[in-house]
């Protein structure tokens, strides 16, 4: 049996029998032969391999995006390699420094913050990238991403119709622009609306750290204390929502709750929660599109694509 024959049966099985093909697989089993993916990779120029970084894939909506993502690599042919940033830019500088070392067909990131220099390797090489959940100010970057300014005004009107004359935004870090985003919608509401707006500026948002918010809010005085909140994202507002049922405050007759993602998990909390709808599958899944036709087509233009986001209402919010 000819190093060719075994050559075209593991790369171009189209060129030889089922018998050959039958005889080549019972020796590469019993042998337990595994293909050298860096040579191949070498001799196609592809890895068929794509890197994509978010920033904490403990959190559902980051989940449901890489889901997206690897449905569409899968259908094509690639696989995914997923690193967590855990908003840490320092995580994300070896992320994508090991996507560069490895050679990889293509980029997926939901940055940290605003410093996009560690993609410039990729630039520079011709790499596609796609930023998820995240626009490129300069443009040089296609990206898929929610319009997170309606998004905040969104909250913050729902909240200004039950009545709220008080409310806290809850959110940070700043670095990362979706937050930013999301204050500015609710600032330009509430501004407009002329009630009072609290900001809590935190770090990476949490349950645990919705809950320490909550004893925050319970200890004040009752004529101090927000009635309506807008927290930016739902792990977050859950938090708030779960310490503040623990305090004996009343949601929503005391206070009402909005969150931002629409997790699988706000529905089916003890109260569910009102919250402000991305579409992440979705995200994940034109990520990926676009990525690869950047691979298969890099003289073709790519458009970068924003989603609307969208108001779903439930009992967290539903004064009588």
């Amino acid at each position: 049996m000819s190093v060719a024959t075994v050559s075209n049966v593991l790369n171009r099985p189209e060129r030889v029998t089922a018998r050959t093909i039958e005889r080549v697989m019972k020796v590469v089993e019993e042998l337990g032969y595994v293909p050298n993916v860096a040579a191949r990779q070498l001799r196609s120029g592809r890895s068929r391999v794509l890197g994509m970084a978010v920033l904490n894939i403990t959190n559902p909506f980051f989940a449901q995006v890489v889901l997206g993502a690897e449905e569409i690599a899968e259908k094509a042919g690639y696989s995914v390699i997923v690193g967590n940033s855990y908003d840490s830019p320092r995580r994300e500088s070896r992320y994508l420094e090991l996507f560069e070392q490895q050679r990889l067909d293509g980029v997926l990131l939901a940055p940290v913050n605003d410093d996009l220099s560690g993609l410039e390797p990729f630039a520079r090489r011709g790499v596609p990238v796609v930023l998820v959940d995240r626009v490129d100010p300069r443009g040089l970057f296609v990206s898929v991403s929610v319009d997170d300014v309606r998004g905040g005004q969104l909250a913050t009107e729902h909240i200004v119709a039950t009545g709220a004359r008080h409310i806290a935004f809850v959110g940070g870090p700043w670095s990362v622009a979706q937050m930013r985003d999301r204050l500015e919608g609710c600032r330009q509401i509430a501004h407009a609306r002329g009630v009072r707006l609290s900001e809590y500026q935190t770090g990476p948002l949490s349950a645990r750290l919705g809950r320490e918010i909550a004893e925050q809010i319970a200890q004040m005085p009752a004529v101090e204390r927000p009635d309506g909140i807008f927290a930016a994202n739902d792990e977050v507002a859950l938090g708030i929502l779960q310490g503040l049922v623990i305090q004996g405050i009343a949601v929503p007759e005391e206070i009402v709750i909005v969150g931002y993602d629409d997790i699988n998990f706000a529905a089916s909390a003890i109260v569910p929660l009102t919250s402000v709808s991305q579409p992440a599958n979705t995200m994940g899944l034109r990520a990926a599109e676009l990525l690869l036709a950047g691979i298969l087509a890099p003289d073709q233009p790519l458009v970068s694509v924003r989603f609307e986001p969208e108001l779903v209402v439930r009992q967290s919010t539903h004064r009588l």
